[in-house]
């Protein structure tokens, strides 16, 4: 029997939030949670959408340039190998 896996945090908060009601004690766990989950992405080495995108951007770029160059690199060795045999 395989286990279920665990809800995500924000439906858990979600749950909770509902279960409290409207109380005080709802938006003061909220609070709490969001600086918590802050703080844990703070130490995170993550980077921001936009600076993906652009180092995604200029890899295509890169492994475009490549295939490029070895696609010429392919051609210069059939040209020497043809004046090669041909002496």
């Amino acid at each position: 029997m395989a286990l279920k896996p665990p809800p995500p945090p924000w439906e858990v908060l979600q749950q909770v939030g509902e279960l409290l009601g409207g109380s005080g004690l709802g938006s003061e766990m909220d609070k709490s949670a969001r600086a918590l989950a802050q703080s844990a992405l703070a130490r995170l080495d993550v980077v921001s959408r936009e600076e993906f995108d652009a180092q995604a951007e200029i890899l295509q770029r890169t492994r475009a340039r490549v295939e490029q160059l070895e696609q010429e690199l392919e051609q210069l060795g059939r040209e020497l190998e043809g004046i090669s045999s041909s002496d």
